[in-house]
């Protein structure tokens, strides 16, 4: 199983390298080309989603990107480091599915135009994406969205 890890301060403009990774070592794992864009967007959301947990909460520590290849499939590990379980608005401890990753609107959600973004970011994932799984803890939260490898063709 190969890894590559990328760690990058909580601004902006740095989610475009971290999108221009993902793709670069989603095509050297084997992810079909047609699935590319959507690995792009897909990365882009989730890294955007965590530099803005990162900036509103006052968070100074790196963004966290993990990309995992293994025999059958690749997968993107998006993690922040905001505290607290259901910091993303879903179960406390862990929503995991095929398309049903986003999460609902608690009744005590605090700051509606943070969550509001937030509830977009990870519908749009779920949309582009169909294995995700979305954690929180008191270590932070992750993003881990999956895609099959396309088999090598026998010649």
């Amino acid at each position: 199983m190969a890894t590559v890890e990328l760690r990058f301060s909580a601004q902006p403009e740095h989610v475009r390298t971290a999108r221009l990774v993902a793709a670069a070592v989603a095509r050297r794992a084997g992810v079909d080309e047609a699935v590319l864009d959507e690995v792009r967007l897909a990365v882009g959301e989730a890294c955007s989603r965590a530099v803005g947990l990162h900036r509103s909460h006052g968070i100074t520590a790196p963004v966290t990107v993990v990309l995992i290849e293994d025999e059958k499939s690749f997968a993107i590990e998006v993690g922040d480091e905001v505290p607290g379980p259901g910091a993303d608005g879903s179960v406390p401890g862990s929503v995991s599915g095929h398309h049903d990753a986003t999460p609902g609107v608690g009744p005590d959600e605090s700051e509606p135009d943070a969550d509001g973004e937030d509830e977009m970011g990870l519908a749009v994932i779920s949309g582009l994406v169909d294995d995700v799984e979305v954690r929180s803890g008191a270590d932070g939260g992750v993003i881990r969205m999956s895609w099959p490898k396309t088999p090598a063709a026998v010649l």
